[in-house]
């Protein structure tokens, strides 16, 4: 079993909210919109970390972190993307090879706005961590944190913080 912490959009903003949950993960997953690479590298000081890299991050988080981080977590398929869309409305660069061969647990941000739902049509679920950084029109910042165990997630908590 694995504990999760997810977020997104941090756009440079680190704290000790954020780290508080980090230090209780096993890893910590990041769906893109880094911004400065202290982020990550405060975050993975701390426990490993999987990120992507979204629209505003630079050079520098591009080489250092993928478009799209597929991978397998305690039998769990997961596939995280910074720009990804919803079920029914999936982006174009990745509707294709997701209807093709569907994670479990699709992943990506963006939008500021946290979501998870079932996709029923390709079997999967879908999350939106929302943003935790402080740059963005989203009035609470929002991260998720779950555990993943034997091919299944478990334990999903919103974890909401003030702007």
């Amino acid at each position: 079993m694995k504990k999760i912490l997810l977020l997104s959009d941090t756009h440079s903003h680190i704290d000790n909210d954020i780290l508080k949950y980090a230090k209780q993960a096993d890893e910590v997953w990041h769906a893109g919109d880094i911004g400065n690479l202290t982020v990550t590298d405060t975050l993975k000081q701390l426990k490993p970390l999987r990120a992507v890299f979204g629209n505003i991050d630079d050079d520098k988080a591009r080489k250092e972190f993928p478009l799209n981080n597929r991978f397998t977590c305690e039998g769990v398929d997961v596939w995280i993307t910074h720009i990804g869309g919803y079920p029914g409305r999936y982006d174009k660069r990745i509707r294709e090879a997701l209807y093709r061969n569907p994670p479990k647990l699709f992943i990506c941000g963006h939008s500021h706005i946290l979501k998870v739902m079932p996709d029923k049509k390709n079997g999967l679920l879908h999350m939106n961590p929302g943003a935790i950084g402080k740059h963005g029109f989203h009035t609470v910042r929002t991260m998720l944190r779950f555990e993943v165990d034997k091919g299944t997630i478990h334990n999903l908590e919103v974890i909401e913080f003030k702007r």
